[in-house]
């Protein structure tokens, strides 16, 4: 199977022509019964040898975290950054092969960003705090080595930093698409480590790291959508890279809002919230309809199941709750795979003209 990468460069090569390319999608999508668009496809595995060259590659990448560790904390997050830039010199830059592009340069980002916040930690001296507990009459105590937030939140920010500085230069060598999601991956956690650090409080329990995130999701939602409405209908790597963003922004704005809502601590929630859980998820599903993309109801879909499932606990479906839920949740999300482009259609022709002409071109394409 060709991808849409290998169509651009056979074009760009003169193997075939642009026209030649472009009828070849037609008839691509004519078989599918949906546009190219609607597919929303990226290149992940060619062959097995994309899965067989990430299998090495992590087994490298393991052993050289190993034998830093060993030494030193810091060494391993070194070697393993090291390591990961070797091999994307073969394996990306010279051979475009897209799963390990994507493995080695998380893990290079991971590396340096672990790299750094352990060298931090070095400068950061901890302190001790006594815990104790009573079992069978006797009360038993002993000391634990902690930081303080703040110096927590200055280790994470290292991290943050090192991250989208390496970032930075690995898209200027490499050009992967996932790379600037990345490296705006890093940037959020570098801000949203300097809200940390200026309130001082811990991560679980800091009451503006929430709103400090979905604006952060919101921006990051924005920026995707720069990249979406440069390539409407998706044939070059601005869509690769408005993919990779969505999936970021996603968990950015549904967990804070979720979070809001009391899914996430753990304990029973009310069906009041857990309906408003579910109209928030109808919401995600509108939008990611009108803009072409699925990673919304991706990432929210671990809040709806928990959600859905409280309300059946609450109608005394207790048994077959998991079952009940399991079902409902995925043959809606079928339903609407199945019935997609046309959903889309009828949601797109009621947006302003203007909007649109710069969406994706999909739902236009059989209306």
């Amino acid at each position: 199977m060709y991808s849409e990468s290998d169509l651009q460069s056979a074009v760009s090569a003169g193997v075939i022509s642009p026209d030649a390319a472009e009828a070849l999608r037609s008839h691509a999508a004519s078989l599918r019964l949906s546009p190219v668009a609607d597919e929303e496809q990226f290149r992940l595995v060619t062959g097995f040898n994309d899965i067989f060259v990430t299998i090495a590659c992590a087994l490298v990448i393991f052993a050289a975290a190993s034998v830093g560790v060993q030494q030193v904390d810091w060494l391993g997050g070194l070697l393993v950054a090291g390591s990961s830039w070797l091999m994307a010199e073969a394996f990306t830059r010279k051979r475009r092969m897209a799963l390990p592009s994507i493995v080695l340069l998380l893990s290079f980002a991971v590396g340096l960003g672990t790299a750094a916040s352990n060298l931090a930690g070095l400068l950061l001296p901890t302190h001790e705090v006594q815990h104790s507990f009573t079992f069978g009459g006797e009360v038993e105590t002993w000391t634990q080595a902690v930081r303080y937030p703040w110096q927590e939140a200055i280790m994470a920010a290292a991290a943050g930093l090192a991250a989208a500085v390496g970032i930075a230069l690995h898209w200027l060598r490499f050009r992967v698409a996932i790379t600037i999601a990345a490296g705006i991956g890093a940037v959020v956690l570098l801000l949203l480590a300097g809200v940390a650090a200026a309130t001082n409080q811990n991560l679980g329990s800091n009451p503006i790291l929430a709103p400090a995130a979905l604006v952060c999701g919101l921006a990051v939602f924005a920026y995707a959508m720069k990249w979406d409405l440069t390539d409407p209908e998706r044939k070059t790597q601005n869509a690769d890279i408005a993919f990779w963003l969505h999936l970021l922004a996603a968990p950015l704005i549904a967990h804070p809002l979720f979070y809001w809502m009391g899914v996430t601590g753990g304990d029973e929630i009310s069906s009041i919230s857990a309906l408003g859980v579910l109209s928030i998820y109808v919401l995600f599903g509108i939008v990611a309809l009108a803009v072409d993309r699925r990673a919304l109801l991706v990432s929210a879909l671990a809040y709806v199941l928990v959600a859905l499932g409280q309300l059946f606990r609450s109608y005394g479906a207790v048994e077959l709750n998991v079952a009940l839920t399991a079902l409902v949740i995925g043959s809606a999300l079928l339903a609407l795979s199945a019935f997609w482009t046309p959903i889309r259609t009828a949601l797109v022709q009621r947006l302003p003209g203007n909007l649109q002409t710069r969406l994706p071109k999909g739902a236009t394409a059989i209306a």
